[in-house]
């Protein structure tokens, strides 16, 4: 078999200043998430740390590809990681509405039964994940019949996502306007930031949203399409978003919700409960 030519997988050279940006953006990131984590106990972000693993490694790989132009291994790497990371992101995101319905006791405002909501929109993302990274590991074959199936999985994953997110956002819409209308005990709480933390849900989304309409394009271009041709939009587009995506959910993490309260644990739901919502609760009953 004849040895690839230098560009030949990528259509342009790596820039390594620029993977080097994404690289100590990420790893920044990634150590702040996995400490606040660790901190707050707050294990369902484990798949959001995991994202911002997979990003860092993507662009690891980026960055080999500038002296390893040619490499199959290292052009899958960069390709699949860097992909289904918002995957990762995602997951938390939809476990975190679940709980902001249940710690607020509003699941009477939620469209889909809560007890499904997580379910729902966990194991859509779950395969929408093993769907991208199927399509992204054909990428790296020299077949262009096996090329343009991998991005037509791609391409699959990435609708399905799309749709996904969507549906999240509208049942999250209908839950804020519903609570706001008819407000329950809990949701009063002083310390309960329900609201701001729906805010944070909707600025997340529509991060991974704009990136993976990016992503659709990129990849209805095909190989050959402008997008795919230079190496700027996947940091504008991408790299970039999901970074500011990061920051955004560091800032307004899920502990919001419960802004440095005691947990105690809740009978009925399961849930932790801020201390004085717990308490306010029992008395009511």
């Amino acid at each position: 078999m004849p040895e690839r030519g230098e560009y030949d997988l990528y259509h342009y050279s790596p820039s390594v200043s620029a993977a080097a940006v994404a690289i100590v953006a990420f790893a920044v990131l990634t150590i702040l998430h996995m400490y606040r984590m660790i901190k707050t106990s707050l294990w369902f972000c484990v798949p959001f740390t995991l994202g911002g693993i997979f990003e860092l490694v993507g662009y690891v790989g980026r960055a080999a590809g500038h002296t390893h132009p040619g490499s199959l291994i290292l052009y899958i790497i960069q390709s699949i990681f860097v992909l289904v990371a918002p995957a990762l992101f995602a997951a938390t995101i939809y476990m975190t509405l679940g709980r902001l319905i249940r710690v607020t006791h509003a699941e009477a405002h939620s469209v889909i039964r809560v007890t499904w909501l997580t379910k729902l929109f966990v194991c859509g993302d779950v395969f929408t994940f093993f769907i991208q990274g199927g399509g992204g590991g054909i990428l790296g074959t020299s077949d262009p019949d096996k090329v343009k199936l991998g991005q037509n999985v791609i391409l699959g994953g990435l609708f399905l996502q799309i749709l996904l997110f969507g549906l999240f956002v509208l049942v999250s819409i209908i839950f804020h306007i519903r609570l706001r209308k008819q407000p329950t005990q809990e949701s009063y709480a002083p310390d309960l930031k329900w609201e701001k933390m729906l805010m944070v849900l909707y600025a997340v989304s529509a991060f991974i949203m704009i990136r993976n309409i990016f992503r659709v394009v990129e990849y209805i271009g095909g190989q050959d399409g402008p997008l795919l041709k230079v190496e700027w939009p996947i940091y504008v587009f991408d790299a970039l978003l999901m970074a500011g995506m990061m920051a955004i959910w560091f800032v307004g993490y899920p502990t919001l919700i419960r802004q440095g309260k005691p947990l105690v644990s809740d009978n009925e739901s399961g849930m932790q409960l801020p201390e004085h919502v717990s308490r306010t609760s029992m008395a009511v009953k």
